[in-house]
């Protein structure tokens, strides 16, 4: 929680546990095979300066923004960064009063849109935890929510593509 990790070694892959209102945002740079996994908890650094000053992985709004910086001084371009977004779950806030967890997603594309990306595919909301893992040889999105495990393919990406768009 709160951190942020790159990774380019082909065997590798980034994991992070029990997303619920927090964001696992992943990008990878498929010619490089470079992809990076940040997992924040709050949208706006604003709340707490003096905590986003010690972690700015914290934050959508501090740790975004370094994840590409990250991403692209190891040599990934950020044209061809693929983005997905896992998480903001309504947990812990049945009444809807503080809305973490939408609140997160909607600072995560807007973001992410000041950037010039958007979300290849995304699984968010709901109720229930998600644990995301970024293959870093290939590129796959793998998701475990609810008890049930899956691939997380781009939208409109055709049946046995490659993990990733391939306009570029």
């Amino acid at each position: 929680m709160a951190d942020c990790q790159i990774g380019a070694a082909p065997q590798s892959a980034l994991i992070t546990y029990a997303l619920g209102s927090c964001i696992g945002l992943t990008l990878y740079d498929p010619v490089v095979a470079l992809g990076g996994l940040l997992h924040f908890m709050l949208p706006d650094s604003t709340l707490d300066p003096a905590r986003a000053r010690d972690n700015p992985w914290m934050f959508a709004d501090t740790g975004i923004p370094l994840l590409l910086d990250k991403l692209c001084a190891k040599g990934a371009a950020k044209r061809r960064l693929v983005a997905y977004a896992v998480g903001a779950a309504q947990i812990l806030d049945s009444e809807g009063i503080f809305e973490i967890g939408k609140r997160n997603y909607l600072a995560t594309r807007r973001l992410l849109w000041k950037h010039g990306l958007l979300l290849a595919g995304e699984a968010v909301g709901g109720v229930d935890y998600r644990t995301v893992t970024l293959e870093i040889g290939t590129g796959r999105l793998l998701l475990q929510e609810a008890g049930r495990h899956r691939e997380l393919a781009p939208a409109g990406q055709k049946k046995g593509g490659p993990p990733w768009p391939t306009a570029f």
